[in-house]
């Protein structure tokens, strides 16, 4: 794949297929890169990972939108493989203000994208149905009027902001899936029979995010659940952190440097960075 329209036709054509894909998420071009080696058919992005790599909390304004296009950018010409991207809330509340970030994401390279409906405000977490509807409904448009079949995912992000409404949020996904969103998602969702309901319930393909859902479930398990595609958010940049702290914390503590026997020789760095 080396086009735009190319990488899209791909993305699209792996939700269309049977059976559920894995895609994971990148926070740099380094982390793009890698994943790639793997064989992985496609990559999305993380703003929890983004942020991290800032050094700063995940959270309403911790990224700009200008950042986030940048690292849309990096990480989509980082491999040939298609990229969806992580658009928060779309730096906006108002539809069309909100619905004008899908564009400037496939301008940097990406060929699907999120809309959620979390608010940034913790007094008001979630937009109010109709507002949420609206959004996706512009983001839809935006999202046709391009020149190739940009993948919009639309999410219902009750379950993150404890409200643990799996009528509500079933009720925002058909809404969602209604006015034209190609992927459905609602992350939080802990257990394989609340995520059977949720597939149940819609007839666009689901993305489940086991970042938030219990670890001991398998790919085999949501592919027969009907799940059509896997994320894991920001994890794999909490693990990368999760194991800099433990060697750091070896050298601080124990003055020990055993946990250089755990890295990645140069010579495969160098094949990875180089394929």
């Amino acid at each position: 794949m080396t086009t735009q329209q190319e990488k899209a036709t791909a993305f699209r054509a792996l939700h269309e297929r049977a059976g559920v894909f894995i895609i994971p998420n990148a926070w740099d071009a380094g982390s793009a890169k890698l994943l790639a080696s793997l064989g992985f058919e496609a990559l999305a992005s993380t703003s929890l990972g983004l942020a991290n790599a800032l050094g700063r909390v995940d959270g309403e304004g911790a990224v700009s939108r200008g950042e986030l296009l940048a690292n849309c950018e990096q990480i989509a010409q980082a491999t040939p493989l298609p990229v969806s991207a992580d658009l928060e809330n779309c730096y906006a509340h108002e539809p069309r203000a909100a619905a004008a970030l899908i564009p400037l994401a496939a301008q940097a390279g990406v060929v699907g994208g999120s809309i959620e409906d979390a608010t940034g405000d913790e007094a008001r977490p979630i937009y109010d149905f109709a507002l949420a509807v609206e959004r996706v409904h512009a983001a839809v448009e935006a999202a046709r009027s391009l020149p190739f079949a940009f993948v919009l995912t639309a999410r219902a992000d009750n379950f993150m902001h404890g409200r643990r409404d799996l009528d509500d949020t079933i009720r925002r996904l058909q809404a969602f899936e209604k006015a034209g969103a190609d992927v459905l998602y609602a992350p939080g969702l802990r257990d394989l029979a609340t995520i059977r309901a949720v597939v149940a319930a819609v007839g666009k393909p689901v993305n489940v995010v086991m970042s938030t859902a219990d670890p001991a479930i398998s790919a085999a398990q949501l592919a027969d659940a009907g799940v059509r595609r896997i994320s894991v958010g920001g994890a794999l940049s909490r693990l990368a952190f999760a194991a800099v702290l433990e060697a750091a914390q070896e050298m601080k503590q124990q003055g020990g440097f055993t946990w250089m026997s755990a890295t990645l020789p140069t010579k495969e760095v160098k094949r990875i960075f180089t394929g």
